[in-house]
């Protein structure tokens, strides 16, 4: 019996490789504004063409988020990026953390990110 309750403790805490389609629990298709922080910065830009939105999550909704054996707190940031519809916030995630939890992503996310971020040609606030 005991060894019954350990497993199913286990199974159900144990993180999952996703994408961010798994993780969004809306329609990808209807965010109408991304804001993406610059962490080594603090400067933030903030896209509101439909286009360039859609173009950017469909370069990354087919990244798989893998969960980091190491789960302890980690200071820092690349980037963070949130996701809105209709002038509300929807969904907030970072290159490595989602959720509360810490993850590396295949293929990397950061390349497609930073060149996304900075090839932008919006006003940073």
């Amino acid at each position: 019996m005991f060894v019954i309750l350990i497993f199913i403790v286990l199974t159900g805490c144990s993180l999952e490789t996703k994408t961010l389609p798994q993780f969004y629990e809306k329609d990808l298709s209807k965010v109408t504004k991304i804001a993406i922080v610059d962490g080594s910065t603090g400067y933030q830009k903030t896209i509101e063409d439909n286009k360039v939105i859609n173009d950017f999550l469909n370069d990354i909704k087919d990244i798989k988020f893998i969960p980091d054996e190491n789960q302890e707190s980690r200071s820092g940031l690349d980037y963070g990026i949130s996701l809105h519809q209709n002038g509300e916030e929807t969904f907030h995630f970072a290159l490595t953390r989602v959720n509360g939890h810490y993850y590396h992503t295949e293929p990397a996310i950061y390349p497609i990110v930073d060149e996304f971020y900075t090839t932008l040609t919006i006003e940073e606030d």
